[in-house]
């Protein structure tokens, strides 16, 4: 099975506004950067959009290990948030309904095919790649709103 590293980020002008994402995916000695742009969305929205699109890149199973600074994101898989939200029908603690259950739907399908170690990253510290992802979203941003 090849093993992949990504490093993805989300970004928001306000929240809601208009919003970016940024992966990194690495395979050995090849890198790809990916970004892209929606005019409404979340910080949340984005974050789990730059997994989504990142590991939809993926041609075949594959081990990944995933950084991202959002917590959300990792906490969802590594404390069992969707299992416990699957189980009460998509609601949260709150006993409301999951936000954003669509896209944690495409993940878990994702993370059905893939073995995906998720990992929490410190953001806007020294970690090269988390950066450079913080960036192509902030990017992603700018080009959207100037072609609109």
């Amino acid at each position: 099975m090849k093993e992949v590293t990504i490093y993805t980020d989300g970004a928001c002008s306000n929240n809601p506004g208009p919003g970016g994402w940024g992966a990194v995916l690495i395979y050995g000695d090849t890198l790809r950067e990916q970004r892209g742009y929606e005019p409404v969305s979340t910080n949340q929205k984005m974050e789990l959009t730059a997994a989504i699109e990142a590991l939809s890149k993926l041609k075949e199973p594959c081990k990944v290990n995933l950084y991202s600074d959002s917590a959300y994101l990792v906490n969802a898989f590594n404390q069992n948030w969707l299992q416990n939200w699957q189980k009460k029908g998509w609601m949260n603690s709150k006993k409301q309904p999951v936000s954003n259950r669509e896209l944690w739907e495409r993940l878990l399908a994702l993370d059905r095919i893939h073995t995906i170690k998720w990992i929490k990253v410190k953001g806007h510290s020294d970690n090269k790649w988390n950066n450079k992802c913080d960036q192509l979203a902030r990017d992603a941003i700018k080009e959207g709103l100037s072609s609109e």
